[in-house]
């Protein structure tokens, strides 16, 4: 390979440059640094020194010398915020919303990190107004809609909250029909509380259009159409369910039972409730046919049903209402030491028998449509945590230790 001799011309020349350049970005820093506030440097020392509270009233200095440093009023603002000082947060955010020479996408920034600040404070009615004022400015996004609807679920405003799902189906790209049809229950609730039965079935209409599998809207209207004496009505409205989620029944169970007793055709009522305990198995409609069998035909079939229920799915709460059903029919010599393990069984199976939320794992003893811990809809199946727990699962977990 020959050697090129202007190469030596050319690396002296490439170094020079390369001189100039570095001396061009020591000015450039200097200069910036110069023209940063006293008080910048001062709030940076604090920090290394472990003390943030005089690191930030040296920071918020720096904001009301420099009022260009708006990433760092931003930044302030968050983390009132996040300490719980939402006075100052919501100050510092009003500042920049009110400022004129503002970009347009950081005023939208300012207005969002406002409503925050408002939502955090409870001051839900401010909140709401700045997110529609951004919603009629064209400048909402998903997270705008999102708050929006979780404020509109906080102050019970159901037919808001169904026009923000709408519009956060379309801005999200996520289905919320569960959510919809239940905001449209909770309108048809409210309806019938206020005497308003024709209003009320048809917001439960609207449910089943927006969800056509809303188990909700045909408990609701079963139970309204049996208190107008419309049982055929009713118990059509019930035997939906099993179109939608039969594992739903036991919570119309109870009325289905009042519903034929009242049309005179209880024996028709059990056998169809029988039936639907064998095809879906469930704890609260094996209570309700084992009462009702109890009451129709007697202790002796009652414990036959028990019996053959907990021959065929084995659970500790099944044991539990055996043992109940042996009670009742054994020798007066055989009941102390039935009740002996009556109460040992049913403390264990009392203590499983318990709604679980299958978003957040909250556990209730009652059934909840909307989990108080979470907020979801539906988030709690229809069936206890003990339906679940198998006699062989739960010796298992005692030999373990758990």
């Amino acid at each position: 390979m020959e050697f090129e001799f202007w190469w030596l011309l050319a690396l002296p020349v490439f170094f020079g440059m390369g001189w100039i350049a570095a001396r061009i970005d020591i000015k450039s820093l200097l200069s910036e640094s110069r023209s940063l506030p006293s008080s910048y440097f001062k709030g940076l020392n604090f920090l290394l020194k472990e003390q943030p509270d005089r690191a930030i009233e040296s920071f918020l200095q720096v904001a009301k010398e420099n009022p260009q440093t708006v990433e760092l009023q931003f930044a302030l603002g968050s983390l009132f915020r996040r300490r719980g000082e939402v006075d100052r947060a919501i100050r510092m955010h009003q500042d920049l919303v009110n400022r004129d020479d503002l970009p347009a996408d950081q005023r939208r920034d300012a207005s969002f990190e406002l409503a925050q600040d408002y939502f955090k404070a409870g001051l839900l009615d401010h909140a709401e107004q700045v997110l529609e004022g951004m919603t009629r400015a064209g400048d909402a996004t998903p997270e705008v809609h999102r708050h929006l609807l979780d404020i509109y679920i906080q102050e019970k405003d159901w037919a808001k909250a169904v026009e923000a799902a709408k519009k956060l189906e379309v801005s999200a790209k996520r289905n919320y029909q569960r959510e919809i049809a239940n905001y449209y229950c909770e309108l048809a609730i409210t309806e019938d509380v206020h005497g308003r039965g024709e209003a009320a079935q048809a917001h439960l209409a609207r449910a089943l259009e927006a969800n056509r599998k809303c188990v909700r809207a045909n408990l609701l209207r079963g139970e309204w159409l049996a208190r107008q004496g419309e049982h055929a009505a009713a118990i059509e409205a019930w035997k939906a369910i099993e179109q939608q989620d039969a594992a739903y029944f036991g919570l119309a169970a109870e009325g289905m039972v009042e519903s034929y007793k009242a049309l005179g055709r209880l024996g028709e009522g059990l056998a169809l409730l029988r039936g639907l305990q064998h095809r879906y198995p469930g704890l609260d409609l094996l209570n309700v046919v084992y009462q009702v069998t109890a009451e129709h035909e007697g202790d002796e079939a009652a414990w036959r049903l028990v019996r053959d229920e907990v021959r065929r799915n084995p659970t500790l709460v099944g044991l539990d209402r055996l043992i109940d059903a042996e009670l009742v029919r054994a020798p007066a010599e055989r009941r102390q030491d039935l009740q002996l393990m009556k109460d040992l069984v049913h403390s264990h199976a009392q203590a499983l028998a318990v709604y679980l939320c299958a978003s957040c794992g909250f556990k209730a003893r009652q059934f909840f449509w909307q989990c108080p811990a979470c907020g979801g809809w539906e988030t709690f199946p229809p069936r206890r945590t003990a339906e679940f727990d198998t006699a062989g699962r739960h010796l298992a977990r005692m030999q373990i230790g758990q």
